[in-house]
């Protein structure tokens, strides 16, 4: 998939001194002077729009922010000494980006409470309009875990491992079961074979592809557009499919907005017909001897003979009362099946002749 840029957002973060909400370009803390600590992770305000201003844009396509390594303080993408204390950022460490923040949001933003004064100030809003309090909402605690928890899931696990095994074992017996055969003697009966001759004549034939696939020779009929390919770059004939827009952090206290893209190129998708030789009769031929012949077909004006012709040989045997039948294709197999001869029959469960042995 392609990767559309749509434009920039300014993100934000919580100071951990006085847990006040602050720009993400803000290196320090607007409420208490705390500096951006070194891991911040950036989040994005439940509303966000599309930053306009011509700086922060040239600010947020910039990158990521550099940590000085003398003095620890972060300067923006590109700066080569240190804000703070002069010093060489050459081995700076370079925040990390590319992390995904969350989707792209829009649209009027939500009235939230403060919860210092109880007045409401829009979720986008970073202190109480009232107070100057800061809006930030305090976590709640992580739920500790407990060894309970831990005990169920290794009964889980061994109950999922007994009910893998149980399964290998009942697939096991079952193939058993079906390829288990017995012997028995049987005795030939009678035989019986039967050979076809298909009988073609060119007739036309409705097909359907894409044009350029089309034989020379074929009529076409109606045509339509259709999608034929999906690819990750635009391309002639193409529509271009986006998923939900998203915001991906780009380690300066913006992120960019972007999309997912794909594109169904289309192309036309015809019917066709052609001449082709189809089958329109079988002619056939059987007995109950050991000397099978083939049948001659009168073929009318236009037609021809098949090069594939069948032939199937059928045996039959008696066997402690019962009678079986075995099919076979191989002559040589059928004419050494003299009436009265003897053959072990390979029988299975389901009281089926699966193979015959002189």
């Amino acid at each position: 998939m392609a990767r559309k840029k749509i434009g920039h957002i300014e993100l934000q973060w919580t100071c951990p001194n006085c847990n006040s909400l602050n720009p993400g370009p803000e290196k320090h803390c607007l409420n208490c002077g705390a500096p951006q600590p070194e891991d911040v992770e950036f989040e994005q305000a439940s509303r966000q729009e599309l930053i306009t201003d011509e700086d922060k844009i040239v600010q947020a396509e910039a990158g990521a922010d550099i940590h000085c390594p003398y003095c620890g303080s972060r300067n923006p993408a590109g700066t080569e000494v240190c804000h703070n204390c002069g010093g060489d950022l050459t081995e700076g460490l370079v925040r990390e980006s590319g992390r995904v923040v969350g989707a792209y949001k829009t649209g009027p933003a939500a009235m939230i409470a403060c919860p210092h004064c109880g007045v409401e100030n829009p979720d986008t809003a970073k202190i109480c309009d009232n107070c100057g309090g800061s809006l930030a909402q305090e976590k709640s605690p992580e739920p500790k875990t407990v060894g309970v928890a831990q005990s169920t899931s290794k009964s889980r696990t061994w109950i999922i491992i007994g009910i893998v095994a149980a399964l290998v074992i009942a697939c096991v017996a079952v193939i058993y079961f079906i390829t288990r055969t017995d012997a028995s003697t049987g005795v030939v009966d009678s035989v019986n074979w039967e050979r076809s001759v298909p009988v073609e004549a060119l007739l036309p034939a409705d097909y359907q592809d894409w044009q350029d696939e089309i034989p020379a020779d074929a009529v076409v009929g109606a045509c339509s557009e259709e999608v034929r390919s999906i690819q990750s770059d635009p391309a002639p004939n193409s529509v271009e499919i986006c998923g939900t827009p998203y915001t991906v952090d780009t380690g300066g206290g913006f992120a960019e907005v972007v999309q997912d893209c794909e594109y169904e190129v289309y192309d036309s998708f015809c019917t066709y017909t052609i001449d082709e030789w189809q089958v329109v009769d079988v002619v056939s031929a059987s007995g109950g001897d050991f000397s099978p012949v083939w049948p001659e077909p009168l073929l009318e004006e236009g037609q021809r003979v098949a090069e594939q012709w069948e032939e199937t040989f059928t045996i039959v045997f008696v066997s402690d009362g019962e009678v079986y039948r075995y099919t076979t294709t191989d002559i040589d197999l059928f004419q050494a099946a003299q009436i009265g001869s003897e053959w072990t029959l390979n029988i299975n469960t389901f009281g089926s002749l699966v193979s015959i042995e002189k």
